[in-house]
């Protein structure tokens, strides 16, 4: 945007100079001066146009405070995730009665009698896990659904500010050093419109629904591939071969769908709209930029693909020191390459919605950037004006020179 700034700028100063050369009546100059502001309005409508995956990059980088609070709200929802699960698992084993004969069965490591000592531990109590699984998940889905909505409001708003910013800097716009982000971010929306928290709260648990049809369209798959074998007559190969292909589209369908609508929530943080409208207007700039959705989502995750292979090369360097490093030393090595691989992945995350927000602003950011039209000049006199002395008419001019 800046070298685009720098081109308008040119441009204004060739505009001036033609403008100065018509004024002062002297045409071959003013031609010229207008054959070059011709070459520079080409060259503006051909590169007038940002590219979404340069801005989203430059802006994750730029605003670096965006990427640690996706990482805050993210990791946050993943640590209490991981703490409920491990209280979860020391609560419910607590529960468990174990007789004197369970451990003398789990004493003798055979796979058959451990195998009846569990069963005999389990009994009666799968109820109680799958009730408490249930309650657990319920929870931690309306905390994602509340963190994320809010998390989104919060980068989405202020990657608006720091493009919208930016337009008004491309278009030479004067805007005084001494107004702040906060004064940008209020003029920027509307205060008559409603408050988009709702309907990114409805966007977040239409994903969330996506997610558990996704898991009910597995077991469904699971239970219609598993109808084809039987006792009499087993097939668990094809079985298998056929749960693959179906499972594949399930993946690709619940994709697509958590695609728009995440796309959609861009939509309603700005306008303020309900769940319906942003994902309309979702629909409608992802139909018309086709191009410039799909160059953002390739390679941010070209780039996603390559850090993930990179973490997992990594990992696998601490797992070839297993048999002589101490494990407290492994262990914390997989981990940290792991915290590693998941911010790279939020940050590649930010600059691909930092590129979607891009896209989304770039109508405005464009019309407020677009150069002023070029005035005709008037046509040179074709006739000779017979009245003005020329050299033919003064005789004596040669002899006085």
């Amino acid at each position: 945007m800046l070298a685009h700034a720098r081109r308008m700028q040119t441009y204004r100063t060739m505009y001036v100079k033609f403008l100065h050369d018509a004024s002062m009546h002297n045409r071959r100059a003013a031609r010229a001066s207008f054959d070059t502001c011709g070459i520079l309005v080409n060259e503006q409508e051909r590169m007038s146009e940002p590219s979404p995956t340069i801005e989203g990059f430059r802006a994750a980088f730029r605003r670096p405070a965006l990427t640690f609070a996706e990482i805050a709200w993210r990791w946050t929802i993943g640590a209490t995730t991981a703490a409920l699960f491990i209280f979860y698992c020391i609560e419910f084993l607590d529960t468990l009665p174990v007789t004197n004969a369970d451990s003398v069965l789990l004493s003798t490591r055979q796979p058959m009698l451990v195998g009846k000592a569990i069963a005999h531990i389990l009994r009666g109590s799968l109820n109680r896990a799958i009730f408490a699984a249930l309650f657990a998940a319920l929870a931690l889905c309306l905390l994602w659904i509340i963190a994320a909505s809010m998390g989104r409001l919060a980068t989405v708003r202020a990657l608006l500010t720091y493009f919208r910013r930016e337009a008004c800097e491309t278009s030479a716009t004067i805007v005084s050093r001494s107004t702040n982000e906060d004064d940008v971010s209020t003029k920027a929306y509307d205060a008559g419109k409603p408050r988009p928290i709702r309907a990114l709260i409805d966007l977040s648990f239409l994903r969330a629904a996506v997610f558990l049809a996704m898991i009910l369209g597995f077991a469904g798959a699971a239970i219609l591939v598993s109808s084809i074998s039987s006792k009499a007559n087993p097939r668990s190969g094809l079985s298998v071969v056929l749960f693959f292909p179906v499972a594949g589209l399930i993946c690709m369908a619940g994709w697509a769908l958590n695609w728009w609508l995440s796309m959609a929530g861009i939509f309603a943080a700005r306008d303020g709209e309900d769940a319906l409208a942003a994902l309309s207007a979702a629909v409608t700039v992802s139909r018309e930029r086709t191009a410039s959705v799909c160059a953002v989502s390739i390679w941010t995750g070209l780039a996603h693909l390559v850090a993930f292979s990179i973490a997992t090369t990594a990992v696998s360097l601490p797992l070839a020191f297993i048999r002589v490093a101490p494990s407290r030393i492994v262990i914390a090595g997989i981990i940290l390459v792991t915290l590693t691989y998941f911010a790279v992945a939020d940050w590649l995350y930010m600059a691909r919605l930092a590129g979607y927000v891009c896209i989304a602003e770039m109508p405005d950011a464009l019309a407020a950037s677009a150069p002023m039209p070029a005035p005709q000049l008037e046509p040179a006199q074709a006739t000779i004006d017979r009245d003005e002395p020329i050299l033919s008419d003064l005789p004596n001019l040669a002899v006085e020179m």
